[in-house]
């Protein structure tokens, strides 16, 4: 049986970017934060803290008597791991929909263009270095 990677929703993606910005931090902390922005209970906070630890994006140490948290591994990694994860698993493998997504939808950051250039001159320049490989190798 195919372990199904963990996902994260909207409220454990913004605690996550919270976390990640002010770890090492305790439940207290970021209740206190979180009761700010929504008013939600520590014990809201202390149940979500608690299953994103246990799905693998959080690490818990304790300093002081204290459990602190921080994110297990880099946002820019679990953000590329849940967006594989919809391409896969909700677009089929292809790309071409998130593709025709950003056409449609609000306009894009002169900035955003341009990184989204970059990458398409990469992909198109490690294709080209995948097929010569090919063609040696023959």
């Amino acid at each position: 049986m195919v372990k199904k990677p963990a996902s994260l929703g909207r409220v454990e993606w913004e605690l996550l970017q919270y976390i990640d910005q002010n770890h090492p931090i305790s439940v207290r902390e970021v209740a206190q934060y979180w009761n700010e922005k929504t008013g939600q209970a520590r014990t809201t906070v202390l149940t979500m803290m608690e299953r994103m630890t246990k799905k693998g994006f959080l690490t818990r140490k304790k300093i002081e008597n204290i459990f602190h948290y921080s994110p297990k591994q880099p946002l820019s990694e679990v953000l590329k791991n849940l967006v594989g994860d919809f391409v896969n698993g909700v677009l089929g493998g292809s790309v071409v929909p998130l593709a025709a997504y950003l056409t449609q939808s609000q306009p894009l950051k002169a900035e955003e263009i341009e990184q989204l250039k970059k990458l398409v001159q990469r992909l198109e320049a490690d294709t080209s270095a995948q097929a010569r490989k090919r063609g040696k190798s023959k």
